[in-house]
């Protein structure tokens, strides 16, 4: 079987899994291929991503790393079943790999998707004007194709993930995003509105850090942490300016736990934050 020469970021997890199962339990990639009767070579493949997994080997793997964890190796099943092409496939090899990969990333998640977003509203908030103008921010600028497939993307990424009845949304804002003026007043007052609508939904939770907060905890990069099928299979990823970078290791799943749960201390609650996004709507000049 031919080898995998971009896994996705399922089969990259799945991977990722399977060496965390083996490395816990002792083993090297040459002493568990002379247990399965294979190669080194296909462990690595296996937990590159690069190479397909059947369940059966999945579970043959388990168990010889005497994991027992049955409803991680259930996830990991049902994970390594689904061929299903996801909706952002379409726009693969037509925009960079780091905007795709976190449709990818929001599709892996099974629950809840907390997010904290310093500078600017979340791009599943964005309104499609408000999108154009963190876009037009480009130096060179954009070619215009590219523009209106970016702008497409953001919105069908938008209406897929608010569509999603399994999924819900626990976004954290900072004040200051409420007034950088993207794409101009009257854009930035729409967005303000949307943002409001949304959060009368009953699976968005906004929450807004205002300016009168002493401080806030955690770093200054945006953060986007996804509730899996299993807390194993929970993600983080942290928007940086080459790109976006995710992290899976348990002790680091726990220390953004924490993060989210300081963020929540001091910001406002959801009626507190809905009235001040109404209020600074309100009071915007241009």
């Amino acid at each position: 079987m031919a080898l995998r020469p971009n896994p996705t970021l399922r089969q990259r997890r799945v991977g990722a899994e399977l060496r965390r199962m083996r490395e816990e339990a002792g083993l090297g990639g040459s002493q568990l291929a002379r247990q399965l009767g294979i190669h080194a070579a296909q462990i690595t493949q296996m937990e590159s991503g690069k190479s397909g997994i059947s369940i059966d080997r999945l579970r043959t793997i388990a168990a010889a790393c005497k994991c027992e964890n049955r409803p991680l190796i259930n996830a990991l099943s049902d994970i390594t079943t689904s061929h299903e092409k996801g909706w952002w496939e379409q726009y693969r090899n037509r925009l960079p790999d780091t905007l795709i990969v976190s449709a990818e990333h929001e599709d892996f998640a099974a629950g809840t998707i907390k997010s904290w977003i310093s500078p600017l509203i979340p791009g599943p908030l964005q309104t499609k004007d408000y999108a154009r103008g963190i876009f037009n921010r480009r130096i060179p600028c954009l070619p215009d194709d590219e523009l209106e497939l970016r702008i497409a993307f953001r919105s069908e990424r938008r209406d897929r993930i608010l569509q999603n009845p399994h999924r819900s949304h626990e976004v954290y804002l900072h004040e200051s995003s409420l007034l950088t003026r993207f794409g101009g007043t009257e854009t930035l007052r729409d967005q303000l509105r949307s943002l409001i609508d949304d959060s009368h939904r009953d699976d968005v939770r906004i929450h807004v850090i205002p300016f009168t907060a002493d401080t806030y905890p955690g770093p200054i990069e945006n953060l986007v942490y996804s509730l899996g099928v299993v807390p194993e299979l929970d993600t983080v990823e942290v928007e940086t300016s080459a790109g976006p970078m995710f992290f899976d290791a348990l002790n680091e799943l726990e220390s953004y736990r924490k993060i989210f749960d300081r963020i929540g201390q001091v910001a406002l609650s959801e009626e507190d934050s809905r009235d001040l996004i109404h209020r600074t709507a309100k009071n915007l000049k241009g």
